[in-house]
């Protein structure tokens, strides 16, 4: 049986799967990731920090005005639109195959495509709070502010604003952890997509897996392929599309 037809065969006799994503799942809709060698960490920036620095929350309290100038021009894409992989995993959960969608992404395309219920490990671009007063903007507002100041202020207390993203040196929130930890136990089939599960803590979430069908897909070889009931290596989706 060829690779397609077996990942076919798991997911119609799955009844809690699992989906567990990376910056490979959101790619397609024009989303860079971060470590190809068109990624974000080797993007040639004017200054004297790396891509990773600019994505810290050091560089967030010391140098905000070259945080925020990253963040906005890197980070946020307030035009992509879902792909085939977002709408695909959405249209499973719709016929109750699917219990959740985990995901290390941060922008809010999952969502888009229709998924309910979507854990998002590391924040959202769509969520922005005042440090000083607590008051929430979305990703439009948030924007909209940002083409006034470089540093953006709270129009209510003139706080500045943080995005509810996890940076490098940042404890990613437990609640959402201990979501996703809780879904992939319960899970009868996970499948880990467009990662290559480098990243800690997220790819710690894998041991928490006591199902039957572990499938990988993902451009590259991981670390964990020799673990794996199936591994394909192609875009996600490219592999959804020769679904039923």
């Amino acid at each position: 049986m060829d690779k397609i037809s077996l990942l076919q065969k798991i997911i119609d006799e799955s009844k809690r799967i699992v989906f567990f994503g990376g910056a490979g799942v959101s790619t397609e809709s024009g989303i860079p990731d971060f470590r190809s060698a068109n990624g974000v960490y080797n993007l040639k920036v004017d200054r004297n920090f790396s891509p990773e620095e600019l994505v810290s929350h050091t560089m967030y309290e010391k140098y905000p005005e070259e945080f925020y100038d990253f963040y906005k021009k890197h980070l946020v894409y307030p035009n992509a639109k879902p792909n085939f992989a977002h709408k695909y995993l959405a249209r499973l959960e719709q016929d109750g195959k699917l219990t959740a969608v985990i995901t290390q992404n941060i922008d809010c395309l999952h969502e888009m495509a229709g998924s309910k219920n979507v854990l998002k490990l590391h924040g959202t671009v769509d969520s922005n709070t005042c440090v000083t007063c607590g008051k929430k903007y979305n990703m439009e507002e948030f924007l909209k502010i940002c083409e006034k100041e470089n540093i953006p202020h709270c129009p209510e207390c003139d706080g500045i604003i943080k995005p509810d993203v996890t940076l490098y040196e940042e404890i990613p929130d437990q609640g959402t952890f201990t979501k996703a930890i809780n879904e992939i136990s319960k899970a009868d089939t996970l499948i880990i997509g467009g990662t290559s599960l480098i990243v800690y803590p997220a790819a710690s979430l894998i041991h928490y897996f006591q199902g039957k069908n572990l499938v990988l897909i993902n451009k590259s070889k991981t670390e964990q392929d020799n673990f794996a009931n199936l591994s394909i290596h192609e875009s996600i989706g490219e592999v959804f599309k020769k679904l039923k």
